[in-house]
């Protein structure tokens, strides 16, 4: 790993994390917790296979990761966060919070996992209405579905179904992440192609805080 050879908190910090792929694999651990490395190149796609192999290398000699193993019977090496590495959640989430902007520019092409919108929505979006009873939230987009639910005035996201939810939103990413941010209002993104069913109140619920 190349240093920049600065006395400098910035440029240490950038020493251990600052190569291309490296927060991604931490974003990685930190939504999915540990991981095998079949995982983390199904969930990096364009990285090549000697390219994560050396991130993860840099990475556990940073202090970042650590290796483990899984119990039989699948015994298997495991990637996790150390409690350093975990310390990385608010960089992670300043940088998201960031980039959102940037989203509205994005590729059409670019490649899109249901699942980085978790962190985006525990992270940065409250219930508008938390004197109401709680509501659950489907959305079917990207490549599984995903479910939001509110509770106390937070609002919380994973991956899966719901069995009985208020209202399902289905669309392309797009569409459904400038619909939750707010970029554009619900009538605009069904006429763009946004399918809602149920009940549309629960949908305004979710806000940017």
């Amino acid at each position: 790993m190349k240093s920049y050879g600065q006395l400098c908190a910035l440029a240490k910090a950038l020493d251990v994390i600052g190569d291309r792929w490296s927060l991604l694999i931490v974003r990685e651990l930190m939504l999915g917790g540990p991981c095998r490395y079949t995982d983390l190149l199904a969930g990096l796609p364009g990285i090549a296979t000697n390219l994560l192999a050396t991130r993860l290398r840099q990475l556990e000699d940073g202090g970042v990761i650590r290796r483990g193993h899984a119990p039989p019977p699948v015994a298997t090496t495991l990637f996790s966060l150390t409690d350093r590495g975990a310390a990385l959640r608010n960089v992670i989430s300043e940088l998201g919070r960031w980039g959102g902007p940037l989203l509205a520019e994005a590729d059409g092409d670019d490649v899109f996992h249901s699942r980085w919108m978790t962190l985006p929505l525990d992270l940065y979006y409250i219930d508008a209405s938390p004197a109401l009873p709680p509501v659950t939230i489907e959305v079917r987009t990207g490549d599984e579905p995903m479910v939001i639910t509110t509770n106390a005035g937070k609002v919380h996201a994973r991956p899966g179904t719901a069995d009985r939810p208020d209202a399902v939103m289905s669309g392309p990413p797009q569409l459904v992440i400038a619909a939750l941010s707010g970029r554009i209002d619900l009538d605009e993104a069904c006429k763009g192609g946004l399918s809602v069913e149920g009940d549309p109140a629960a949908l305004a619920r979710i806000k940017p805080a």
